[in-house]
């Protein structure tokens, strides 16, 4: 294994970050990363760094793999700090129940007569029409432009949909179409089929089932099945592979360090 270390200034002054770089198995060519405070101690993950600094810092927006503030995560925490201070500084809502006074040009204040609904009016509502709220055509095109990101601000490669799949109504892109069939998977719990209607591509704007993603009708055979029950297969055994290769060179790497400590402690005791 590579070892690199160096000063962390994100951290208090004499922290130090080492990156370890693995150079077999499976998960050769993978680094990781350590923390050590000024007096030698070791931590291997964030949360172990934020009990430890306590209440020196706030680590919220610290990357532990980069060593690193995030700027993003930092001005989103000052727009929230910002927000609840405003809050707290607004007076609190008047929560008295007493039965107002009427401010008139008389010299004596006069109480008000509170006035409530007849015992036997009944407020009427349309239960179908409380659930069944409209939709606006095409909104799922509001979601273009839209990319995800990970911890280290990196941008996330989008999922390639099957060639099977196709887009309907103006400028239906494929990212626009892979946003419409993952919010239809979210949020409906009916079956997604597509646009069943033909008149659909003629004029979407009149034909378009809201219900369903901006998509044909398409139909998934036995064969689309197996080769998904393939795939996820085979991810889940390298999945397990990589989890078995980072176990074993986390034992490797925890001998090793008691081996060092070990070779130090043999040496201690010759000196003296």
């Amino acid at each position: 294994m590579e070892k690199k270390r160096w000063d962390c200034t994100a951290l208090p002054k004499g922290w130090k970050m080492e990156e370890v770089t693995r150079k077999s198995g499976l998960s050769a060519g993978k680094s990781d990363v350590y923390y050590f405070s000024p007096s030698g101690k070791k931590f291997r993950s964030k949360p172990q760094l934020a009990r430890y600094l306590g209440n020196q810092m706030d680590l919220s927006s610290f990357d532990f793999r980069t060593g690193k503030m995030l700027m993003s995560k930092l001005n989103k925490n000052r727009q929230r700090l910002r927000y609840d201070n405003n809050n707290q500084n607004k007076g609190k809502p008047d929560l008295n129940t007493s039965l107002p006074v009427r401010q008139t040009a008389s010299i004596f204040k006069q109480p008000v007569t509170k006035v409530t609904n007849h015992p036997n009016n009944k407020v009427k509502t349309d239960p179908q029409k409380a659930v069944d709220q409209p939709r606006q055509l095409f909104w799922e095109k509001k979601l273009g432009g839209l990319n995800a990101f990970d911890i280290a601000e990196e941008l996330v490669k989008t999922m390639e949909l099957p060639k099977g799949l196709q887009g309907v109504g103006p400028g239906c892109t494929d990212k626009t179409l892979l946003s419409a069939i993952a919010s239809a998977l979210h949020t409906s719990a009916a079956p997604i089929t597509g646009q069943l209607s033909a008149a659909v591509e003629k004029n979407p704007g009149v034909w378009l089932n809201t219900t369903q993603p901006l998509c044909k009708a398409f139909i998934v055979t036995d064969e689309d099945i197996r080769k998904q029950e393939e795939l996820v297969y085979s991810v889940r055994k390298r999945l397990e592979e990589a989890l078995m290769a980072d176990m074993m060179a986390h034992v490797e790497e925890a001998s090793n360090d008691d081996e060092a400590l070990k070779d130090d402690g043999s040496e201690d005791m010759e000196s003296v």
